[in-house]
């Protein structure tokens, strides 16, 4: 659907970040995001894929939907882990000069038998033109919500 509050955000965006988590080796890594309209629908289509910064070899992915509800100041956020977890987010848009900020908390998060204990994230964004600035915080394995990626990706 074109006209949407989240029309920023539409095609390719590439770029680095890095990761970290008490139980975890830091990382760098190498991103590239994907959001295509889906016509005469609310939301946009979302697909994220990363690789290690220095081995080149696939770290993580996740796909999924942003949808906005009515005036689009509110934004829900559906993901797919393939290593068996499932988000739901949602959060406020809240509109900047050049672009803006939005913050989303998972309101569920369901877990397959095999799956990391993930209890709960939260997901930052600060979109000023061509650039998207991001951090994820999570809570998992019987830790507390803390930092855990952070990137920044140019539009392509």
């Amino acid at each position: 659907m074109t006209g949407g509050p989240l029309d920023e955000l539409l095609g390719v965006w590439v770029g680095t970040g890095s990761g970290h988590y008490p139980t975890i080796a830091s990382f760098g890594y190498s991103e590239e995001v994907t959001f295509s309209a889906v016509p005469t629908k609310p939301f946009l289509a979302y697909n994220q894929r990363t690789r290690h910064a220095t081995e080149d070899r696939p770290l993580h992915a996740e796909s999924g939907y942003w949808r906005w509800v009515g005036d689009g100041a509110r934004i829900e956020v559906v993901l797919a882990h393939p290593t068996g977890i499932a988000e739901i987010l949602e959060g406020e848009l809240h509109r900047v000069t050049g672009g803006f900020d939005l913050r989303l908390a998972s309101r569920e998060i369901a877990l397959s038998t095999t799956a990391k204990d993930v209890r709960t994230t939260t997901r930052e964004f600060r979109l000023r033109g061509d650039e998207l600035h991001y951090e994820v915080a999570m809570g998992s394995v019987g830790l507390a919500l803390q930092p855990h990626l952070g990137a920044v990706l140019q539009r392509r």
